[in-house]
């Protein structure tokens, strides 16, 4: 090594970091033309982890603390460098740092709904959306296979992996759980639970750990939804012979005035009435069956003597002094 070249190097005492913004994983201590002198000190700070990388290949990892640098505290880095006991200084080699703070309100989301089989509805498409926070647990993992030789690592350039991992394992955490979809919506921390028993694993592989999942919102496709809350509206109504009746009843006075207007339009209402009531009446003294259908209207009573008439607009049999066809409503002769 020539003079000048030896001069121009810049040898380290003191190695640490201080984070100088959220979003950072690991970041790689500036390295160039510099070397770690022999008993150097390495500051590593509350929620941080350090390692050193030599030659492509992770070696001692160092949790918080104040390490003095030699053969007893890099240990696995003086049996890559053959050192044994003779710790050669200056030495060059990688310093990483890394964050292991908690990572908090970090968002995941279906961009598309996702299908999965429900128990009570069949196949469903189902969206969802909430947060999540995780740590790094493990440098070596997390190195290995996400931040690599890359000088900064951020939280932007995970996120993305992430958040497709939850989605992709969304559907076996659903299909498994054996929830009925109106279930989850109304217990939506227990199937964040669940769903964060199926990603943890999965975030242990890339050296880092999931500390919650929070599910803030189940929901169906507008279509879906639409027919789910026809099925609700439904299931309130109960009795739909009665709930007919009801309606037959509310329309009797909106009948008598507004059908056809004048004496014509009085003479339908009241027609329409009569004939509702005597349906009600029916279905009223006609014992309970399962599906009850429509009581067909009771003829009128004959005149006395047995004099009738047709009705002129529906043929129907009425007693002749009858002013209006209780059939159809039609003014007679």
């Amino acid at each position: 090594m020539a003079l000048k070249d030896f001069l121009k190097k810049q040898f380290i005492d003191v190695i640490h970091w201080t984070e100088p913004e959220d979003g950072i994983l690991a970041w790689r201590y500036p390295m160039q033309d510099m070397e770690i002198q022999n008993g150097g000190k390495l500051t590593v700070r509350e929620s941080q982890m350090a390692a050193f990388v030599n030659e492509g290949k992770i070696a001692d990892v160092f949790n918080p603390g104040l390490y003095t640098l030699n053969t007893q505290t890099l240990p696995l880095l003086t049996n890559l460098m053959n050192w044994d006991k003779l710790f050669q200084s200056p030495f060059k080699s990688d310093v990483y740092f890394f964050s292991t703070r908690m990572q908090t309100n970090q968002r995941w989301g279906t961009a598309n709904p996702i299908t999965i089989r429900d128990k009570e509805f069949g196949a469903i498409r189902l969206r969802g959306f909430g947060i999540y926070s995780y740590h790094i647990t493990d440098p070596r993992a997390f190195h290995t296979k996400l931040s690599g030789t890359r000088e900064i690592y951020r939280v932007a350039d995970l996120e993305g992996q992430l958040r497709n991992t939850i989605v992709g394992r969304m559907s076996d955490a659903f299909a498994e759980s054996g929830i009925p979809f109106l279930d989850m919506a109304a217990n939506q921390v227990e199937m964040g639970e669940k769903i964060a028993g199926f990603m943890k694993p999965v975030f242990g592989e890339f050296g880092l750990a999931l500390d919650s999942f929070v599910v803030e919102n189940l929901s169906l496709p507008d279509e879906l939804q639409k027919m789910l809350d026809q099925r609700i509206s439904m299931n309130m109504i109960g009795d739909m012979g009665r709930y007919t009746q009801f309606q037959v009843a509310q329309s009797m006075p909106i009948a008598a005035a507004n059908e056809g207007g004048g004496a014509a339009g009085i003479g339908v209402g009241l027609g329409a009435g009569l004939t509702m009531a005597q349906q009600m009446m029916q279905s009223m003294h006609t014992p309970a069956a399962p599906a009850p259908g429509p009581a067909a209207a009771a003829p009128p009573a004959p005149a006395p003597g047995g004099e009738t008439k047709f009705c002129v607009e529906c043929g129907h049999s009425i007693p002749r002094p009858a002013k209006f066809c209780p059939e159809c409503g039609k003014p007679q002769q």
